[in-house]
């Protein structure tokens, strides 16, 4: 389950299953070694069945945090102490010890917010009106990342209804649930637009809107892979400030890396290129195999006749 350790004074770690996909180890150790800590991040693929024992015994298999991702994000809530944030969103991603107690909380409402104010600077000055694409997890962390900021009223669009009204009534009656054909109605008078479902990642169907909308509206998408989506794509050419989902991602790591290690990390402009470039390769097609390097296929040997042929460990 774990990588190779090394001694080190402190250690976090992301719990996943699968864990490889993860950025999260290139972002906080790139912190580590900047300000000379003897601190490690690691990943740990842990399977559902054996989330309870690790979670509970977190401090005993070295680490004094952790980040949670799919499909822990929920669960996670019972094994810990979960704070308002994660009440409120109903999913966790970062734990830590305050003590003895294990706490969590989601720093995606920080990293969504602290985005945003680095990037539109005043995007919430005066804000009257936000939409917000989707109803799961992330559109419930932006949701409550809205209310924190006083905007008067956000419009939740869901292409299943019942989950956009499970949402409003969650969060009370500044929050409105609106099917996805009053979209570009909404959006005329909106001053925040919000993508937080998957359209337009790699490998999804492209997120169709039509951005009629004011010249000061800001579009923030929280997908990063691509790093310019086709929403944000189109944002630019109308010349619409944006913020795209590599930043969120890169500013909800701070807080879990001040918790455990007590320095609160800068977000630079080295980071963001280390990240886009890891995201770039890992996009790149790969190179074919030379024809003189490819391994040759076996010839199948000839079967004797009367005797079935099952694969190898198949059952008998």
């Amino acid at each position: 389950m774990s990588e190779e350790k090394k001694t080190v004074d402190k250690a976090a770690c992301i719990i996943a299953w699968p864990a490889g996909h993860s950025r999260s180890p290139l972002i906080h150790n790139y912190w580590a070694q900047k300000y000379s800590l003897n601190v490690e991040y690691r990943r740990e693929a842990v399977p559902p069945e054996q989330l309870t024992e690790f979670v509970t015994h977190l401090r005993q298999h070295g680490y004094a945090g952790a980040n949670v991702t799919v499909p822990h994000k929920e669960k996670v809530m019972a094994l810990s102490e979960p704070d308002e944030r994660a009440r409120a969103v109903g999913a966790a991603n970062c734990l830590w010890y305050d003590g003895d107690i294990l706490r969590c909380t989601n720093t995606d409402v920080a990293g969504f917010l602290a985005n945003l104010d680095a990037v539109t600077p005043g995007w919430d000055r005066g804000l009257e009106s936000a939409v917000v694409l989707g109803a799961g997890g992330g559109a419930r962390a932006v949701v409550f990342a809205l209310l924190q900021r006083d905007v008067r009223r956000i419009y939740v669009i869901n292409r299943t209804p019942e989950r956009a009204q499970a949402l409003a009534k969650k969060f009370g009656s500044r929050v409105i649930a609106a099917g996805w054909d009053e979209t570009t109605g909404l959006l005329g008078g909106a001053g925040l637009l919000v993508n937080t479902t998957t359209l337009g990642m790699v490998g999804q169907p492209p997120l169709a809107i039509n951005l009629r909308c004011q010249a000061s509206l800001v579009v923030a998408d929280l997908v990063y892979a691509p790093l310019v989506t086709p929403l944000l794509a189109m944002a630019k050419e109308k010349g619409l400030r944006t913020a795209d989902g590599l930043g969120m991602l890169l500013h909800q790591a701070v807080l879990g890396f001040e918790r455990w290690f007590g320095v609160k990390p800068e977000v630079t402009a080295e980071l963001r290129a280390l990240v886009e470039a890891d995201l770039l390769s890992s996009a790149a097609p790969k190179p074919p195999v030379p024809p003189e390097k490819a391994k040759p296929v076996p010839t199948p040997k000839q079967k004797k006749p009367g005797i079935i042929s099952r694969p190898r460990g198949s059952p008998g």
